[in-house]
């Protein structure tokens, strides 16, 4: 089991890209059009003609308003004849099976070719038969065999919101295909009118005994309630009620006028005494205002006042008249003020007359409410007596002008139907099927539209129609076990790729061919090399780290140039070696750390992929003496493969999902550089060969200071190959 984890990308759909697959597939979308719209002609052009004729039926009151039945009340029945359910009935009504067999009987269809299956069935029908694959016709009865047929071409259907009936039926005989329908729909009058007479026997037949015993009934209904109101003593007053109810109604009227009365009273003698015991104006009360001899003191008063008014403008104040005058003005106020105590006095008194009658009158309503009670109880018996009658009545009556009704027209023979056909079918002249011109163009248009939405969507799950979004990340998910095979991993369908295109294979993969530098028999003469110095780790040391750290990227920067990307390539296969799926992206210009790996600089690599002009299965590529993948640089454009550099993270997390440790190669480069490569779970290694190179140490130090960490500097000196090549190794 091994940690892997997936890619958690926003990727955009490039819409330029997506169309401009159909401009490039324009010839194979137009040779498939054409083909499917030519074998659409074929097919039309060599079908039987069928021709289709339809019968139109209306659903309405056939009755004339002098005829029609008359409902409750006297008035005509105005109602329509059937709702939407009743119009839907009868659709299925046309297309019953007794209907259609009087039709077939009528016009002979079961000696027709059409309607028979058994009797002109083809060769290719026959083996059917024979095989077992089809039911032989000739086993089912020949009624059953023309129903089939019929019902196969007939369609019955109601117009919507309407109470037509369209009755269609085709055939191969344009004279049959208008008489079925016209037969079926005479079929369906005469089938109508005799359920219509069957139900009028059958309702007088029921209704003759049935007024006998209701007859009976009313006058025994009737007789109880004349009984039971004579034994109640309930008497019948104003609108039909009883006389206690009555009585208690009107008492209860004249008992809220008196409260009203006396609370009005109330009122106004509370006003009256406000005004007087705070010696406020009483001009605004209006039962002081309505006293005549108020009004008239009032006249003096300002008489008075206007006297005095006059005088003053020549007269002081303690002039004898000014001061007579001002003692007849406080004399008329003592007297409105007695006239308004007077007016007080005769509204407290009006309030007590107002209350004593209202006692009167709650006294009374109790008594009556008692009489009223016993009233009422006995009036709920004569109600339900007098229900019971008066339906007994209304069933007596209301059967008994039925029963005249269905006899009258029974003896005359008057039932119209309530259908009518006002639209019977012609003999087509045109068949309806086929259609050369819209079926021909509607394959033309069908293909055309499939196979271009074909195209797109191959195009789209290709990948090239696809862009990365900003932003994206990446999150571990959990645990996926990858099975072992020499065979390079195809990424999965999220990953954004592309088909190659129109170019030169690539050359085929040399046989396996010992390095001199790598070979075992001469790396066994070389000179022992120096171990690592202290700061460094070895090849073992850092694939090991990998290993025990559940790292998936291994990024490695080379500050002294190509000849320290061998260091990448070690790790990568010490890695292989312990069993774990290993893939070694070179970025560097030169492929310095691929060109060993596979003997050649003519593979596809990476800028294939970004320039869209290859897939993963095109440049993901065997090391010929390791179980370790590479991706070589590539063969196209580098400057073209830069415009798509936004793509390589989707690319990375692509391959991180499908291996276990992916080894990227990135030569001299710095941090800013290797910023889209890095995500979590990412391992970042410094190659160095001479420890005292002052590149080594600046690289080191930029690494660390912009956030990677302190990188792990790893040295190819002091490594010991193997002695022999490991089990499982192959060539590509």
């Amino acid at each position: 089991m091994t940690g892997i984890q997936t890619a958690i990308n926003d990727v955009d759909v490039d819409l330029g890209r997506l169309f401009a697959s159909l401009v490039r597939e324009w010839r194979r979308i137009a040779v498939v059009s054409l083909i499917v719209t030519g074998l659409a002609f074929v097919l039309a052009w060599m079908a039987t003609p069928h021709y289709r004729a339809e019968t139109r039926i209306l659903i309405e009151t056939r009755e004339s308003v002098f005829t029609r039945p008359a409902v409750e009340g006297g008035e005509n029945n105005t109602n329509p004849v059937l709702d939407e359910e009743g119009v839907t009935s009868q659709v299925e009504v046309i297309g019953s099976t007794d209907i259609l067999m009087q039709v077939a009987q009528k016009l002979e269809l079961a000696k027709r070719p059409e309607f028979d299956p058994a009797a002109n069935m083809s060769l290719v029908g026959r083996l059917l038969v024979l095989t077992g694959l089809r039911t032989d016709p000739g086993e089912i009865p020949a009624k059953e065999r023309v129903l089939k047929a019929m019902r196969e071409k007939l369609y019955v259907y109601r117009v919507e919101r309407s109470r037509v009936i369209v009755i269609e039926f085709s055939s191969e005989d344009p004279k049959l295909a208008a008489a079925v329908p016209n037969a079926i729909a005479d079929a369906y009058i005469a089938v109508s009118r005799d359920a219509k007479l069957q139900s009028n026997s059958d309702a007088t037949e029921w209704l003759e005994p049935e007024i006998a015993d209701l007859t009976k009934r009313v006058k025994e209904a009737e007789a109880k309630v004349a009984n039971f109101r004579s034994q109640s003593d309930l008497l019948i007053g104003q609108n039909n009620s009883v006389l206690a109810t009555q009585q208690l109604s009107e008492l209860a009227t004249e008992l809220s006028r008196v409260r009203a009365n006396r609370a009005a009273a109330e009122a106004n003698a509370q006003g009256v005494r406000a005004a007087l015991q705070n010696g406020g104006s009483l001009d605004s009360l209006p039962e002081v205002l309505s006293s005549g001899l108020i009004q008239r003191l009032r006249e003096r008063q300002v008489q008075l006042k206007a006297d005095i008014a006059d005088l003053s403008t020549t007269l002081l104040d303690n002039h004898p008249r000014i001061r007579a005058l001002n003692s007849q003005l406080a004399d008329l106020d003592r007297q409105i003020r007695n006239e308004a105590e007077k007016i007080l006095k005769g509204l407290q008194t009006e309030a007590k007359t107002a209350q004593l009658r209202e006692q009167q009158l709650t006294g009374d309503l109790n008594s009556l409410k008692a009489a009223s009670a016993r009233a009422g109880d006995q009036e709920v018996e004569l109600r339900a007596l007098e229900r019971e009658a008066a339906a007994q009545r209304q069933l007596l009556e209301s059967y008994l002008a039925r029963y005249r009704e269905a006899s009258s027209r029974t003896d005359r023979s008057y039932l119209p139907v309530d259908a009518r056909v006002f639209s019977r079918a012609i003999v087509p002249s045109e068949p309806y099927f086929p259609k050369i011109l819209p079926i021909v163009g509607a394959a033309f248009v069908g293909s055309l539209l499939i196979t271009a939405i074909v195209t797109l969507l191959q195009e789209l799950f290709s990948g090239r129609a696809m862009r990365p979004a900003p932003g994206a990340v990446v999150e571990p998910v959990g645990q996926v076990e990858m099975p072992s095979s020499a065979e390079p991993p195809v990424p999965e369908p999220d990953v954004v790729v592309a088909e190659p295109r129109a170019e030169p294979s690539a050359p085929a993969t040399p046989k396996p061919k010992p390095s001199p530098e790598l070979h075992p028999s001469l790396l066994a003469e070389l000179p022992p090399q120096p171990p690592p110095t202290l700061g460094e780790v070895s090849i073992e040391r850092a694939a090991e780290k990998l290993i025990a750290g559940g790292a998936t990227r291994a990024i490695f920067v080379s500050p002294e140039g190509d000849e320290a990307a061998a260091t990448a390539v070690l790790v990568a296969r010490e890695v292989a070696d312990a069993g774990l799926r290993v893939l070694l992206l070179d970025l560097t210009a030169s492929g310095a750390a691929s060109r060993p790996m596979l003997e050649s600089g003519a593979y596809r690599g990476i800028t294939n992929l970004l320039a869209s002009e290859a897939q993963f299965t095109d440049v993901i590529h065997a090391d010929l003496y390791s179980d370790c993948h590479v991706i070589p640089p590539g063969t196209a454009d580098p400057a073209r493969a830069m415009r798509a550099a936004d793509r390589l993270p989707i690319i990375m997390n692509s391959l991180t999902t499908a291996y276990d440790v992916v080894v990227v190669e990135c030569g001299p480069a710095d941090a800013e550089e290797i910023r889209r490569l890095v995500s979590s779970a990412t391992e970042v290694m410094v190659s160095v060969i001479e420890p005292a190179d002052k590149a080594v140490a600046e690289a080191a130090a930029e690494l660390e200071a912009v956030g990677y960490g302190k990188p792990t500097l790893v040295t190819p000196l002091g490594y010991k190959p193997p002695s022999a090549p490991v089990p499982g190794r192959s060539a590509a």
